[in-house]
């Protein structure tokens, strides 16, 4: 398939860009984990003290392991090849184990017990916890690192520029441009550690739940013992001991959620940015042979902000589904979910090419310091708010009615700020202190806040 006739853009126009998740929640890397599952499974099972399955030995172990690590695009083509027949992609991957077992005796001896007292949900439940673990210590986390550094390094390096604030569109007590990326970096921090933390449940307990198989065939063995061990040391999972026959996707659903709130977050920083440069604080670096408007030749557009945000806009639209379908199956299991979790490398994809925007975006930009300066000294009005502050503590009467009638809605300038300070009784020195302030100056602990993130 050619990536002009791609479906999805993350497979078309975008595809060179998310490289690193295609071999994690791809086809591919479904495919590859539910092997590691199988592998593991089968081994454990070899180590259980069952007379009928000895321990295997480190060669078969290591025969075993070696397909998991080896797992190549041809493999999975193979498999692929199995479910034309079977109509069942796991019992493909069963298949498929069976017959690279061929030339090993001891492995061909023990077939029967591949995918032992398994449901197909046991491999798929396990598979896709393995799969987001990965994608998120191997992929996401670091995007989001990466994102931290340099929103980190704008902060400081701006931490005591001054920048007129807006609150509802109307100028505001001023802060410094470091602060307000701080304010990002702080809620940044906040998103990617409950991402971090969100445990990822797994279950091996059969068709309904209640190890029925496991207990026909070894009624006296702790199965769920066993299934733990499997589960939590062999493969890094978090083990849920009550399910139905799917583990119910509780875990999934607060991981894309956490992932959704950390989305909100950057959309909510992407079009701040895009209003400051249209205000003008931000300039963009331009590039040889680019063209912002077909007709409009000055035309510098902030496309990475936007692209950022629709990308974002996308990725939560089905993260949000994802969280509010996965969790709900009828009676002990129906397959909606089946369909819906082949979209995670979806989900992940249009939040990966987001951040890769949003960084794009953020090494394109360059603060114009006059036009800050330009907003901030036509802004006097803003300096209201501490004069009445003033006057506040040294008991003078309506302060903040002298303060609105003189400034609300009128045009202010410096002189008739410093008139209006002139004449209050204030002591001297509280006077002189206000005659020095400029809007530039009135911006409180901005500076060290974004120093200290």
């Amino acid at each position: 398939m050619s990536p002009l006739t791609a479906l999805s853009p993350l497979d078309g126009r975008y595809a060179g860009r998310l490289n690193a998740l295609r071999p994690l929640l791809s086809e591919f890397g479904l495919m590859h984990r539910r092997v590691q599952v199988e592998v593991e499974w089968f081994i454990a099972l070899s180590d259980a003290g069952f007379a009928e399955f000895a321990p295997l030995s480190e060669g078969a172990r290591g025969f075993l392991r070696g397909l998991v690590t080896g797992f190549a695009e041809a493999d999975a083509q193979a498999i692929k090849d199995i479910e034309r027949t079977t109509n069942h992609d796991v019992k493909a991957v069963e298949y498929w184990l069976k017959r690279r077992f061929e030339g090993q005796p001891e492995l061909v001896a023990a077939q029967e017990f591949v995918h032992f007292a398994c449901t197909s949900e046991d491999i798929n439940n396990t598979s896709h916890a393995l799969m987001l673990q990965a994608a998120r210590a191997q992929v996401l986390l670091p995007a989001l690192d990466a994102l931290d550094a340099r929103l980190t390094a704008l902060a400081h390096a701006l931490a005591g520029l001054p920048m007129l604030s807006r609150t509802h569109g109307q100028t505001a007590s001023p802060t410094t441009v470091g602060k307000e990326v701080a304010n990002v970096v702080a809620r940044l921090r906040t998103a990617r550690a409950r991402i971090a933390a969100v445990p990822l449940p797994a279950k091996m307990n059969g068709a309904v739940g209640n190890y029925n198989a496991h207990l026909a065939a070894w009624p006296h063995f702790d199965w769920e013992a066993f299934s733990r061990r499997v589960v939590e040391q062999a493969l890094g999972l978090s083990f849920n001991p009550y399910t139905i026959q799917i583990e119910p996707h509780d875990g999934l659903a607060e991981l894309f959620d956490a992932v959704a709130r950390c989305n909100t977050v950057l959309i909510d920083w992407s079009r701040d940015v895009w209003g400051y440069i249209s205000l003008g604080y931000f300039r963009q670096k331009t590039k040889a042979g680019e063209v912002g408007s077909s007709t409009m030749p000055h035309k510098v557009n902030p496309i990475d902000f936007e692209n950022a945000e629709g990308n974002y806009g996308v990725a939560n639209a089905l993260l949000a589904h994802m969280s509010q379908k996965l969790p709900v199956s009828r009676w002990q299991r129906d397959l909606t979910d089946s369909t819906v979790l082949r979209n995670m490398g979806v989900a992940f994809g249009h939040t990966l090419l987001a951040h890769d925007s949003l960084l794009r975006g953020l090494d394109k930009l360059q603060v114009d310091e006059a036009r800050l300066a330009a907003d901030l000294d036509s802004a006097w009005e803003v300096l209201g708010e501490a004069v009445q502050t003033v006057m506040r503590r040294h008991g003078l009467p309506e302060p903040y009615e002298q303060l609105k009638a003189f400034t609300r809605g009128q045009p202010m300038t410096r002189a008739l700020m410093h008139g209006f300070i002139e004449g209050l009784a204030l002591p001297p020195a509280e006077k002189q202190r206000l005659l020095q302030l400029t809007p530039a100056d009135y911006t409180g602990a901005a500076a060290a806040l974004a120093a200290r993130i």
